[in-house]
């Protein structure tokens, strides 16, 4: 092994020990960034999946395209990825600090005089990134991409539109024209006592027919209207009328049918950005949407934004723990605690928004007491390394279940 002497008059000792950050913080930011990303993308695959199978039946359904499909996908990623970025980031700071850990390097630095506390610095400032990543996620991003899958949906399920009709039901079609039938063929193409209105600025037209039948244009870019034994009525702006029978006939205008507009951006709250929320301005600001939905959806995305901040206080102490090759507990431990902080969000979300309590206490109680745990677990870690009160709960729980079996084996003899 080569040494390399460092003359202490070139770099004393207190720069290493202060500089910020050092090598064994790029190190450690090194080790988090893999797990980080492999964690997030595999988060991310498996909630996608499940969405697009259901996004692929319903254009089977509805005639979509799937480039639409992949559309509305990628529209989903960022509330998917508000969901997976927590999970994600505590897996991948107890994964690293486990393995440094299982290759002794934690006692290495232990051994130097690093604390916990500076061995946690870089985690600290990750979170602190990730909560500047969440403002324009929850703030902006997530509204905005939310009310464009809605729009895609919405034009998902109209893409068969212009190829049906119904009974006795008026549909606007291009061109200006009103179209309706007393009764629909079972193709939606076969129309019975056809009735036909457009206005203009040269006066209003209605033609009616016993019988008409929608027909594609050569180019089948078109839905031509064909019609047999009708009658045409003409009114014009100098108050005559006039009227013309035939007995087949084909108007030559483009009959494919609008369908209707989809609502603007704000009906729903989930739709409104952090600044619309906190000042009550929207595009459509419906009256739906009270006081307190708007306050309790306000307060929950600050929560969510700022939980990067408690996560490396309980994924700290637990990840090493699990250098004693016991991970199975702190991974169930983790887990539980995970979700019931979310189960916990979105029950004083419900509370706020059906104005049973208020916001900032139904919303911010279960980040408190997350926090106010995560503090005593990290803090009851500085002085044992590995050692904190929910492992040895653990194995006092192990050690319970070990007594009991023994007893069962000593009264089977």
């Amino acid at each position: 092994m080569l040494l390399t002497m460092v003359d202490p008059k070139v770099l004393p000792a207190p720069a290493l020990r202060h500089r910020l950050p050092d090598r064994l913080d790029w190190y450690a930011l090194r080790s988090l960034l893999g797990p980080l990303v492999l964690c997030l993308c595999v988060l991310l695959l498996a909630q996608l999946l499940e969405r697009l199978l259901r996004l692929f039946d319903m254009a089977a359904a509805t005639g979509a395209s799937s480039l639409l499909v992949l559309k509305m996908a990628a529209t989903l990623v960022p509330h998917y990825l508000g969901m997976a970025m927590p999970a994600a980031f505590f897996a991948a700071i107890f994964m690293a600090v486990a393995r440094i850990g299982d290759d002794n390097e934690l006692d290495a630095m232990l051994a130097t005089g690093r604390s916990i506390t500076r061995m946690a610095v870089p985690y600290f400032l990750v979170a602190i990134a990730l909560c500047g990543f969440n403002y324009y996620l929850f703030g902006y991003l997530q509204p905005l991409t939310r009310y464009g899958y809605q729009l895609n949906v919405h034009d998902a399920r109209q893409t068969g539109w212009n190829a049906r009709m119904e009974d006795n039901r008026f549909v606007t079609v291009k061109q200006g024209f009103t179209l309706g039938a007393d009764s629909v063929g079972v193709d939606g193409r076969q129309l019975s006592r056809v009735f036909v209105e457009r206005r203009d600025t040269a006066g209003e037209e209605i033609i009616t027919a016993e019988h008409g039948r929608l027909v594609p244009s050569v180019d089948n870019k078109r839905l031509l209207l064909e019609l047999t034994n009708g009658m045409i009525a003409r009114d014009y702006p100098d108050g005559t009328v006039r009227v013309v029978k035939f007995a087949q006939g084909r108007i030559n205008e483009d009959f494919t049918a609008v369908p209707p507009p989809f609502r603007d951006r704000g009906g729903d709250v989930r739709e409104l950005t952090l600044p619309e929320l906190r000042t009550g301005s929207a595009p459509v600001l419906r009256a739906s949407l009270t006081a307190a939905e708007v306050a309790g959806e306000f307060h929950g995305r600050l929560a969510r934004m700022l939980l990067p901040l408690l996560l490396p206080l309980l994924a700290l102490p637990l990840g090493m723990a699990a250098k004693r090759g016991r991970r199975a507990p702190g991974t169930v431990f983790a887990t539980l605690a995970l979700l019931a902080l979310n189960q916990s969000l979105q029950f004083g979300e419900s509370l706020a928004e059906a104005g049973r309590a208020a916001a900032w206490l139904s919303v911010w109680l279960p980040v408190l007491v997350f926090g106010v745990f995560g503090i005593w677990l990290f803090r009851s870690s500085l002085q044992w390394p590995g050692d904190n009160p929910v492992m040895r709960a653990v194995g006092a729980i192990e050690a319970g279940f070990e007594g009991l079996q023994r007893k069962n084996k000593a009264a089977r003899k």
